[in-house]
């Protein structure tokens, strides 16, 4: 080949190269990615912004990359949106945002929805309203579900189905969500809660607040309900976790730092939602009248549910299969303080003489690698009444039951006075259970002060 041939080439190819790498740049700047807002304390003071809202648009084929939603996007052929009608559609509301700051886990939530499931993920980015003066943001929230409703109402008659909509509401967010559905009538398809906000809204009328009747499902998720969440039902069912309060691995002391002692078990619900999403491994209520009744071990089954326990995440109706669906159900389960926050609820009863006084048993189980203690206390018992005395308590593990290798008791006595304590059984068995599993138990034995009792169990997980 000619030198002179070469030379064309090598111009034909630098020719090409450039305008590739034109056009690249030219896409980058048409296909710019949007984002959230923020805003500042200074242009709320001046009220410099308004009421805003805009919508983010994420899909599989544009995950890294926000695109602007509009009405517009529905119809229009210049820039066509990732936007599929055929395909439902998820919609994230944000709650209140104390500094103006946007949300870093709204990216997370989108990403975690979209590996769970094909859908459209829409977010609703109302900062402008959202931030500084709480109760000038509750009174901003139905005029934002109304601008929502607007869009919804533009993908309706496009073609989307309101029962193919999943609002995704954390706190404040939760009852924007609500609204919505309230102005549709209850036909949205389903509106899921994170902690909902508790402020200005316990004692609010159904009509001013989340309930079961905004949508054809509502679930909820409860970790803070005794500060910023909602302690009340809200939902056909409402997973109170750990009893809705306080957060295994939350900082008690507000001294811990500032993001763990306020908001850390508000936020716990939105990670666990998230976590579920992925099908680790199954979070699960058990209906109960109370937390403490639950943790008594008086609640075992979900009979009123014909026997599926609802679970936390993307299944239809939370797993609930009977018609009509009860409402504002409250559902317990326990956690673990991190990723992905799943226990196994396993119930003890222990059975022991009578007690001259009070004492306290410290309850272990253990693997090869893990051991999970708790503590148990024993009150006397009026001898006249009966010969035996039942304790019942719910323990959690990491592990299933048939991966526990040995219980160990050790009666600690340190600041009580009892003696040896008579044993007449203890029992262990993991609810709930779709089988009839038997319980493992020990009869007859001592625990004596100082001396720990131990018992290796022999068994095999059936999977």
């Amino acid at each position: 080949m000619s030198q002179q041939h070469n030379i064309i080439l090598l111009c034909l190819f630098t020719v090409f190269i450039t305008s590739l790498v034109l056009g690249l740049e030219n896409n980058s700047t048409d296909e710019e990615c949007a984002d959230l807002n923020n805003t500042t304390w200074q242009e709320y003071r001046q009220r410099s912004v308004k009421l805003q809202v805009q919508y983010l648009l994420l899909t599989r084929r544009n995950l890294d990359c926000a695109q602007t939603f509009t009405q517009q996007s529905l119809t229009e052929t210049e820039q066509p949106s990732y936007f599929n009608i055929s395909r439902p559609t998820k919609v994230i509301v944000h709650g209140y945002r104390a500094l103006g700051s946007k949300p870093s886990w709204v990216k997370d939530l989108a990403v975690a929805l979209l590996r769970a499931q094909d859908v459209n993920v829409v977010v609703v980015d109302w900062i402008y309203g959202a931030s500084f003066a709480y109760n000038l943001v509750v009174e901003n929230y139905k005029e934002v579900a109304v601008q929502i409703s607007v869009l919804i109402n533009q993908m309706q008659t496009n073609g989307c189905k309101l029962e193919s909509f999943h609002f995704i509401g954390i706190s404040l967010g939760a009852h924007v969500a609500g609204f919505v559905g309230t102005l549709f009538e209850g036909k949205i398809g389903r509106i899921t809660a994170l902690d909902p906000a508790g402020p200005m809204f316990k004692g609010a009328d159904t009509f001013d607040r989340l309930d079961p009747s905004d949508a054809l499902f509502v679930d909820a998720i409860h970790t803070d309900s005794d500060y910023f969440g909602i302690s009340i039902p809200v939902g056909h069912v409402d997973f109170f976790l750990n009893g809705g309060k306080d957060q295994t691995g939350c900082a008690r002391s507000r001294f811990a730092s500032m993001y763990g002692y306020v908001i850390c078990d508000h936020m716990r619900a939105l990670h666990v939602y998230m976590s579920a999403l992925s099908g680790s491994c199954p979070l699960i209520g058990i209906p109960c009248s109370s937390y403490e009744d639950f943790l008594k071990g008086n609640c075992l089954d979900c009979d009123i549910f014909k026997g599926t326990c609802p679970t936390i995440g993307l299944s239809e109706n939370s797993g609930i299969t009977i018609s009509p669906i009860p409402k504002e159900q409250r559902l317990f389960l326990l956690t673990s303080s991190s990723t992905p926050f799943c226990a196994h609820h396993i119930l003890l009863r222990l059975e022991v003489s009578p007690l001259d006084k009070s004492a306290e048993v410290e309850v272990t189980l253990r693997t090869e690698s893990l051991r999970k203690e708790q503590r148990l206390r024993l009150s006397p018992t009026d001898s006249s009444r009966t010969d035996t005395t039942m304790y019942r308590t719910v323990l959690t593990h990491p592990l299933p039951l048939c991966e526990i290798q040995t219980i160990e008791l050790k009666n600690t006595g340190a600041f009580y006075r009892q003696g040896d304590i008579h044993v007449k059984s203890v029992c262990v068995s993991e609810f709930p259970s779709n089988r009839q599993d038997v319980p493992l138990c020990v009869n007859n034995f001592h625990i004596r002060r100082g001396a720990p009792w131990f018992h290796d169990f022999v068994q095999v997980c059936d999977y």
